[in-house]
């Protein structure tokens, strides 16, 4: 059958597309449609306990952070969505391990990967056996947990890094896992302030070999381009440079 050059052309790509090979298949996907593939993020599964959750299989990057650091609406401006992600109207009683799955487009009904929203934690009007309880829930994940390909550390830029922050810190370090931290409502401080508390936290994690900080701001979508990229690159290092 002959075909017309644009014709022709329009016929490879999809066949480049129906490859195995995923750099291509992806990178054909994304140039197309321009769509990070963190907007396809959509709701798995909930866990109370860490043996409720799915056996481990592809990359998974938590979300992790204080309660009110801004969790919720940072997956939720990474992710393009409004409600994927929500906190209770009581900060400190949301105490699921929620899994949001990134369908993998090559590959019906499974997934290149998913991110993890952790329980938030530090809330002072919840009781200390409780805290401890997700103390356990969230050390027990990030240390043991083999899918883990990164986590997503939010820190109120205001607040700057807490006691709290430092034992996550302390179970993190062992591992080697990366991480980056988000320090969010960067909206709230000038420019020149935000580089002082991007250093600020540097030195206070320097425990975390692999970190990275970013100021981050949901509703002035600051930091955005830079945090999208790092999460794509490790749920799918092929995709992303």
């Amino acid at each position: 059958m002959h075909y017309e050059p644009a014709k022709l052309q329009q016929k490879e790509k999809a066949q480049q597309f129906q490859t195995c090979d995923y750099t291509i298949g992806l990178e054909i996907y994304r140039s197309r449609f321009t769509v990070s593939i963190l907007h396809r993020a959509s709701f798995t599964v909930s866990a109370a306990r860490l043996d409720q959750l799915p056996p481990p299989t592809t990359a998974e990057v938590a979300f992790v952070g204080r309660s009110n650091s801004g969790k919720s609406s940072a997956i939720n401006v990474l992710t393009n969505q409004r409600r994927l992600a929500f906190s209770s109207k009581t900060p400190g009683r949301t105490r699921l391990i929620n899994l949001f799955g990134i369908p993998d487009p090559l590959q019906p009904g499974a997934h290149l990967g998913f991110l993890v929203d952790l329980p938030g934690y530090g809330y002072a009007a919840v009781a200390q056996e409780a805290r401890e309880e997700w103390a356990d829930v969230l050390g027990g994940y990030l240390r043991e947990r083999s899918s883990l390909a990164g986590i997503v550390m939010l820190i109120d830029i205001r607040r700057g890094v807490t006691e709290l922050d430092r034992r996550l810190a302390h179970w993190i370090a062992p591992t080697g896992v990366p991480v980056l931290a988000l320090l969010t409502k960067a909206d709230k401080l000038p420019y020149g302030q935000r580089m002082k508390a991007v250093v600020a936290v540097r030195r206070e994690l320097a425990d975390i070999g692999a970190l990275q900080a970013v100021p981050f701001s949901a509703t002035h979508r600051i930091g955005l381009e830079d945090a999208t990229a790092h999460i794509e690159n490790w749920i799918s290092p092929k995709v992303v440079p």
